[in-house]
């Protein structure tokens, strides 16, 4: 792997140049335009297979060759992709094999994209080929700045005979014997238990492990199929970085696994701006998807794909207010991205996408709103150049757990309804976000929890082997760890443990039973007069209720209602040098706030500023050796007066000195570096 550090900040879009090869005079506009939004790369060949190759064997490369040339000449990059994410269509036709089979043993016709059959010889073969001739044509091309393996890969199973072969030996390889596989999925129940492993299908989800372990294989074969694309261009442009770009953890695709083999993370993000869900919290979310994303890697990450202006696909979708453009663009670089880009460059007159947003509208000039916008994107990536090695370092962790979501989503409990795993995730990251406090956002397994001082680890049902021993020595080390109800249920393969939780003797408590709440029900926890968090008053309790008994734990709030009423809520063990603290129920976000605020002040955690920001403004901070950036958003319509304390700053797209205080407009910010 390689470390890829840019010498700019990246901005720019996907250009769709095939698209208008008839059209010289847009092209040549393309190229002004670009320059006057200050673009420095474009993504390009995403979905060109069937314009490099028209007919089997018939390679036509020119078009990309001119693309490659003029990109060069107005001084701009190419992130160039590799075409597998939609294949044309004479290939669908001669090689119908290639084609999706639906769980119904129905091969799909030829539509929509990523529908090809991962596992296929002839498909890989085929990608092979062009993914070859595309490296060796523009291996020494100035142009080339990094590769764009496929695009957006998701978990699309295909069920055909090649990928249930390869399944079995994936499950094989897993358990060794079909006696060790039916223990594991406990088949005995229904009488499910299989006798031999071609009977085994990933069509009967009343068996969570198998539908587990399908979305598994499909994960683990989707990412062989990105190793394989990456082959040639390894061997022939080694010196090149390449990328795939994620998306929001919504693909059954556990990123956690592909990240080691990217050369840097690149992400696809669409919040959805002035929607029914209030601007505010649309940044939080998309924070936390930002640092989600710096943390696959620990290093700064790429926003590959934005919208300029509105989506076509969200149902509705709202132009974005004044400021909001820039202010969402610059939080990504606050999280820890090196660039901003953009689908698209220029709307398509015609497919799926032509009412997408793109920084060159149909109208086709730079007089509108959104162009402007881009432009003033351009401008301030242009003066920021001096942050590219910052990153962001936090001192607390959440873990959101990949494949703790697929086993959670699958699993039949006594309420099935809200489990809200990512959204309860968001919850508990919201606290820090207000407070401008780092946050990395952590897999259970793959993650070192030695660095952080607070751990958090909501509702991670499945504890998978290792974790238990990783979470006893964060906290026998002196760490905090806070776990919350709907924890450590079930271990890998979905089977429930017998006799004491794995994690009793660390928490120092055992669940007895958990009580699951209509939307009608009312509970609440009150935290204990002079608790040692200093927690006061009371705090609504939803959906989820565990009634625990204490071992070695101390209570800190109890249940108000119903016939557990006086019964712990929360409660905090000793253990080690550390605590382990247990949150029994799920509270309101005013609890989560008020607690993570007095654990904060306990655990004396660094903030971006010292002193208290308004409500929906937060503070993210990227550092380098010596060198500080304070990037201050605000998130609400209306402006916003932040105290900065005793410090003095420098801004730093004006130079300007502040000291004080300063107002922020509403979707306004500012970039300070301090004195």
């Amino acid at each position: 792997m390689k470390l890829f550090q840019p010498d700019f900040l990246l901005h720019g879009a996907d250009y769709n140049y095939e698209q208008w090869l008839d059209y010289p005079e847009i092209l040549e506009e393309d190229f002004r335009l670009m320059r006057q939004a200050q673009c420095n790369v474009m993504s390009i060949g995403i979905f060109g297979w069937a314009m490099l190759e028209p007919e089997e064997g018939d390679f036509q490369f020119d078009w990309l060759d001119q693309l490659m040339d003029r990109l060069d000449e107005n001084g701009l990059k190419a992130i160039l992709a590799t075409p597998s994410g939609a294949k044309p269509v004479w290939l669908a036709h001669t090689y119908p094999e290639i084609r999706l089979v639906d769980r119904n043993g129905q091969r799909q016709p030829q539509w929509m994209r990523h529908n090809h059959c991962p596992t296929s010889p002839i498909y890989r073969e085929k990608v092979a080929l062009i993914n070859s001739l595309l490296a060796q044509r523009y291996q020494h091309h100035p142009a080339l700045l990094m590769w764009h393996v496929s695009n957006e890969y998701g978990a699309h199973g295909c069920h055909c005979d090649l990928c249930y072969a390869a399944f079995r030996q994936w499950l094989q390889e897993r358990y060794g014997t079909l006696d060790a596989l039916n223990h594991a999925w406990w088949t005995t129940f229904w009488s499910h238990r299989y006798s031999d492993w071609t009977q085994i299908e990933a069509v009967d989800p009343s068996i969570h492990a198998l539908m587990l372990d399908w979305m598994r294989f499909v994960n683990d074969q989707v990412l062989d199929f990105y190793r394989a694309e990456c082959v040639p261009l390894r061997e022939l442009t080694p010196e090149t970085p390449i990328t795939t770009n994620f998306m929001r953890p919504n693909t059954d695709l556990d990123y956690w696994q592909f990240a080691p083999y990217v050369d840097v993370v690149a992400w696809d993000s669409y919040p959805a701006w002035h929607s029914e869900t209030d601007d505010v919290a649309v940044g939080v979310m998309t924070g936390f998807y930002q640092d989600l994303h710096r943390s696959y890697k620990q290093r700064p990450f790429l926003l590959m794909e934005s919208t300029p202006s509105v989506t076509n696909w969200q149902g509705i979708s709202r132009p974005k207010r004044p400021n909001v453009h820039l202010l969402s663009s610059l939080q990504a670089v606050a999280h820890g991205s090196n660039s901003v880009q953009y689908f698209q460059w220029r709307q398509s007159r015609g497919g799926q996408e032509k009412f997408h947003g793109a920084v060159v509208s149909h109208a086709g000039h730079g007089r509108t709103r959104v162009f402007q916008d881009v432009t003033d994107v351009g401008q301030h990536l242009a003066q920021l150049a001096d942050l590219i090695p910052s990153c962001n370092t936090a001192e607390v962790a959440l873990i959101y757990d990949l494949q703790n979501e697929w086993a959670l989503e699958l699993a039949q409990l006594p309420r099935s309804k809200d489990k809200l795993y990512q959204e309860r995730c968001i919850a508990h990251y919201r606290p820090f976000w207000q407070m401008g406090i780092t946050v990395d956002v952590i897999d259970s397994v793959a993650a070192d929890f030695s660095p952080y001082k607070l751990l958090i680890v909501p509702m991670l049902y499945m504890l998978r082997e290792g974790v238990a021993a990783k979470m006893e020595a964060f906290v026998r080390q002196g760490g905090t760890l806070v776990v919350t109800y709907l924890s450590a249920l079930v271990n890998d393969s979905d089977l429930a443990f017998v006799g004491d939780n794995p994690l009793q003797s660390l928490l120092g408590l055992g669940v007895e039973e958990t009580d699951v709440l209509f939307d009608h029900n009312t509970q609440a926890m009150r935290p204990l007069p002079d608790n040692e968090l200093g927690l006061d008053g009371r705090y609504p309790v939803h959906h989820y209720a565990d009634i625990i008994h204490l071992d070695t734990a101390r209570p800190l709030a109890e249940y108000e209602n119903d016939f557990y009423a006086g019964q712990p809520a929360l409660a905090v063990n000793e253990y080690g040098d550390g605590r382990a603290i247990y949150l029994a129920a799920r509270p309101d976000q005013r609890f989560l706030t008020d607690f993570y605020q007095a654990l904060s002040g306990r655990l004396a955690l660094s903030r971006a500023l010292p002193t208290p920001l308004p409500e929906g403004v937060t503070a993210q901070v990227r550092r380098h050796e010596l060198s500080q950036y304070l990037f201050l958003m605000n998130f609400q319509a209306t402006p916003q007066t932040i105290d900065l304390g005793q410090a003095n700053y420098q801004d730093m797209l004006s130079d300007q000195g502040l000291t004080g205080s300063l107002t922020i407009p509403g979707y306004g910010l500012r970039i300070l570096r301090p004195q």
